[in-house]
């Protein structure tokens, strides 16, 4: 494997950007593109609400785990991870350990006014939504602030942040492979 062929993990919190950014990222490496959540849709032919409601918030992230052990290939891939992904125990290792994770980061604010108009968002169905983002937020930022390079998406132009995100690739591409005994 050569370090060009080393998988991308985008990994932050819901609203952060990292489906749009990695389509762009996939686009222009020419990769394969895929969305955690997306993909756990099409295996159960059901919404992320109907699972969370049917199956429970356990089962849903046991499929996001079986869908990173071996729903995707390994090599050549940008994986837009569910925002709550890596923050299970062992996960982050797990990305870690198949690619190169790169966080992508936003304000509260900035959050709130991307998720606002969504309805696929199970977490968020609450009675105050802000208050719920600022707790979620609180306890999944010290977890996303360790899983790789910290992209800030807040008012940057899309081509601005998937730049920012392939140099951090290149670079800890290079870093992952020699870990590894490769080059």
């Amino acid at each position: 494997m050569n370090a060009t062929d080393v998988n991308l993990y985008l990994v932050g919190f819901m609203g952060t950007g990292k489906s749009t950014v990695g389509r762009a990222v996939a686009h222009k490496l020419g990769f394969h593109m895929v969305d955690s959540d997306h993909e756990i849709e099409r295996q159960q032919k059901k919404t992320i609400p109907e699972i969370f409601a049917q199956e429970g918030e356990a089962a849903f992230r046991a499929m996001e785990r079986a869908f990173i052990e071996s729903g995707h290939t390994g090599e050549r891939t940008v994986v837009s991870c569910g925002g709550g992904l890596v923050v299970q125990p062992g996960m982050l290792g797990m990305l870690q350990s198949r690619g190169v994770v790169v966080c992508l980061h936003a304000s509260v604010e900035t959050i709130l006014a991307r998720t606002s108009r969504q309805q696929n968002r199970p977490l968020l169905v609450a009675e105050n939504p802000e208050e719920r983002i600022r707790t979620l937020f609180a306890q999944r930022e010290p977890i996303y602030r360790q899983s790789g390079t910290v992209i800030l998406t807040d008012s940057r132009p899309l081509l601005d942040i998937a730049g920012h995100v392939m140099r951090a690739w290149r670079r800890d591409a290079v870093d992952f492979l020699r870990a590894r005994g490769q080059r």
